[in-house]
């Protein structure tokens, strides 16, 4: 059988170089299973070190289903096995690839080469959303990927309908010399020896030693940031384990976060073995998460939220896959006085160039100094393996965006409008790296599942600003809405629609079931080039998007996590918010809002109502839910509100208003009329009145999220509560100038 022989040979040559290979079984999976019985029959591969990636449990060995493939990150495996029969998730064979040994062979199983763009399978299903079906569904990616198989080194492809070997995927590659088996350690060094003696290549062994950097017994008082990059498999968790372990050895407090426990699980495995080695581990209840050490030292962990939340209490804070969590978060540990960022580059979970480009300008403005190491050599197997190269490509994770140079001097008037069709980029490769490359950009969370979704998901459309060819801005928007009657009954009745985020949060939050009509485009992503920004591109591109969409569709739309700058940028553009949500997101540990811009009648019509509707509940959801959000966040998503909010207050509510505002009345009192009057006053467009943004802070964190006054005066910089009771009756005068009747007059007439 000519798999046996095209394994063998792979595998031979893989182990010869400390790479690995690709092996490619194409055909009738049965024949493909036979195939690879066959091969893991033949090759010296242990069935313990073998694992299948399938929906269907056919081989004698671990399996795991393709939506569970990322329990595999992490571990060392000599042999995978993926079957794409029934489905090709980019996310799960990126993971999959990461979980493979050097000297190891990756085996996918998929139907024949020259059909399978053609075949929808499982993934394509999950791209198919409401109104489209699967055969609205493209092939490009699968298209796309097979070109990559075909060309790429290191691959080889074994038809087993015909028992042929199309590409043997030899590489022939030249003799290396051996690793050594010594490193050399840094001469002058804190952490014990063990920390460096447990280390792998001398990228590890240098990393390890800059985390010295943030040891707080060397005298220096200023806040320190360590910034760790590389790609994966490169022990960037492994030595961040290590220096934390050694913190923890020291007797320091060492907190660990990261997007979920599994990112960070190899960093306290080589934490939990450094303080073993020097007889220093402690008991503890949870020795996963939470490590002690016999001196008084802890590595512990926390999600990202609460980990941001106490981010100044530990000794030494780490985070872990740094570039998937949002600036936001992010900006937010910088609270630490000593903290390290673990940052993946190319990574399946998040993208590093996001981390690198957005939040490295707040921590260089910090008042931080900041040193910065990266991890080139790879552990797991050699430099320039060929199926990393593969990988990189086929999954979109070498995806850049334009070099600065050549979009520095874009502007609104040397910019061109494009409409970028799935054919376009799929025909034009350094079209398509430039697009994704900066959609991944424009979000921490781009994976390779969203490159497929780029080039097939039928309700996807990509806009973009071109500068001398290469693109500058782009635009990622998703049509939706346009549901059936009973689409739109299923989502009253608690059921969920894939790809309609904005009816879905309409019609099942907000209880409206004409929501699910109107038709309209939601801006999932916009993202203008670094070297560029500040010339207005975004604010063009949403320009032209308008032009060009207002006479088809209701409603433009958008819904992310609330910051007060994008707040005021999506204002900026005739966006209001319609929308607030009530928990945080876990990850990115912001609220999300959903803004529209109505572009017809019907639009109109669900933008006011939805407006007017948000208006009148905000003011329970931010003595409630709402009351940890940030008041400069809620004052930028009430000014962006085109709700009618009605002003009705009786004789007596004004003498309260009015008596705290001119006189000694007291806000305590009778909270409910000085709730009403600022929210008018921040939603209300036609008004003259002017606050200071630190009074408009006052009055929103006291009366509109009802937070006591010791904690509104320290967070507003007053000296005492009385102060800032004194500046919140102030703050108060020239709202009760402009809103109010004779009675105001009155009181202010009486009290001088």
């Amino acid at each position: 059988m000519y798999a046996v022989d095209a394994a063998r040979a792979l595998l031979t040559e893989a182990r010869s170089v400390n790479e690995r290979r690709l092996l490619v079984l194409t055909g009738e999976r049965e024949r493909c299973y036979d195939a690879v019985r066959a091969v893991l029959d033949a090759v010296p591969v242990a069935v313990t070190d073998t694992a299948l990636v399938s929906e269907r449990d056919l081989l004698s060995c671990q399996q795991v289903p393709p939506n569970r493939a990322s329990t595999l990150l992490g571990t060392t495996q000599s042999c995978v096995v993926y079957d794409a029969h029934d489905t090709l998730r980019p996310n799960a064979l990126g993971q999959v690839v990461g979980a493979v040994d050097g000297g190891g062979l990756l085996v996918l199983l998929a139907p024949s080469l020259s059909d399978w763009p053609d075949l929808p399978d499982d993934f394509d299903a999950g791209l198919a959303v409401p109104p489209f079906g699967v055969e609205d569904v493209g092939g490009r990616f699968r298209r796309r990927f097979v070109e990559t198989l075909r060309a790429h080194p290191g691959v080889g492809i074994v038809d087993v309908d015909d028992d042929a070997v199309r590409d043997e995927g030899l590489t022939h590659p030249a003799p290396r010399v051996a690793r050594e088996e010594g490193l050399a350690f840094p001469t002058d060094h804190a952490f014990p020896r063990a920390a460096y003696e447990a280390c792998l290549t001398t990228d590890q062994v240098e990393a390890v030693h800059d985390f010295e950097f943030l040891r707080r017994d060397d005298g220096t008082a200023t806040p320190r940031a360590l910034v760790l990059e590389a790609d994966r498999g490169r022990g960037k968790s492994s030595a961040a384990g290590l220096a934390a372990g050694a913190f923890a050895a020291d007797g320091q407090d060492v907190l660990v976060t990261a997007p979920q426990y599994r990112s960070a699980a190899e960093a306290f495995e080589r934490a939990r073995e450094l303080l073993a080695t020097l007889g220093v581990a402690g008991d503890h209840p949870d020795e996963e998460t939470d490590l002690v050490s016999t001196t008084g030292g802890s590595v512990r962990f926390e999600p990202p939220r609460e980990a941001a939340a106490t981010a100044g209490d530990p000794d030494v804070l780490v985070v872990d896959e740094a570039a998937a969590l949002s600036v936001r978060l992010l900006d937010a540990t910088l609270d630490a006085d000593r903290v390290a960022y673990a940052s993946t580059v190319h990574g399946y979970e998040g993208a590093g160039r996001g981390f690198s480009v957005r939040f490295r300008d707040h921590l260089d403005e910090s008042d931080h100094d900041v040193r910065e190491t990266r991890l080139a050599e790879p552990i797991r197997y050699a430099g320039g393996d060929p199926v990393e190269v593969w990988s990189f490509h086929a999954l979109g994770l070498d995806a850049n965006p334009p070099v600065p140079e050549l979009v520095a001097e874009a502007t609104t008037d040397s910019v061109s409008y494009e409409r970028l069709t799935p054919d376009d980029l799929l025909a034009d490769p350094t079209l398509l790296r430039e697009t994704f490359g900066l959609l991944v950009l424009a979000h921490y969370q781009t994976q390779p599942d969203d490159l497929a979704r780029l080039l097939d998901a039928p309700n996807l459309t990509v806009r973009a600003l071109s500068h001398g060819g290469h693109v500058v801005s782009v635009a990622l928007l998703a049509r939706e809405g346009d549901l059936s009657d009973g689409t739109a009954a299923e989502l009253y009745e608690g059921g969920r629609i894939r790809g309609n985020m904005i009816p879905d949060v309409l019609v099942s939050q907000v209880r409206d079931e004409g929501a699910a009509a109107p038709v309209g485009q939601r801006v999932v992503r916009i993202a203008t080039h670094h070297a560029a920004r500040s010339q207005g591109l975004g604010s063009h591109l949403l320009s032209e998007v308008r032009d060009e969409f207002a006479d088809e569709m209701d409603w433009l739309g958008v819904a992310y996590g609330a910051t007060p700058d994008l707040l005021r940028f999506w204002r900026r553009n005739d966006y209001a918010v319609v929308h607030y949500s009530t928990t945080r997101n876990d990850v990115s540990g912001e609220y999300s809002v959903v803004m529209l811009d109505p572009c017809s009648p019907a639009g109109e019509a669900l933008a006011d109502r939805h407006g007017d509707w948000f208006a009148r509940r905000v003011g329970g959801q931010l003595t409630d839910s709402l009351a940890d959000a940030d008041p400069d966040e809620i004052r930028a998503a009430l000014t962006a509100c085109d709700g009618d909010v009605s002003l009705s207050l009786d004789e007596h509510e004004w003498r309260m208003v009015a008596g705290a505002a001119y006189g000694t009345g007291l806000f305590d009192v009778d909270p409910t009329p000085f709730r009403d009057l600022l929210t008018k006053h921040l939603v209300d467009p036609d008004h003259d009145v002017s606050l200071t943004a630190r009074e408009e802070r006052l009055l929103v964190e006291r009366v509109l999220q009802g937070r006591p006054w010791p904690a509104v005066a320290e967070d507003c910089s007053f000296h005492s509560a009385g102060q800032c009771m004194r500046a919140l009756g102030d703050a108060f005068v020239p709202l009760v100038d402009a809103y109010g009747g004779d009675v105001a007059a009155e009181e202010r007439e009486r009290h001088g």
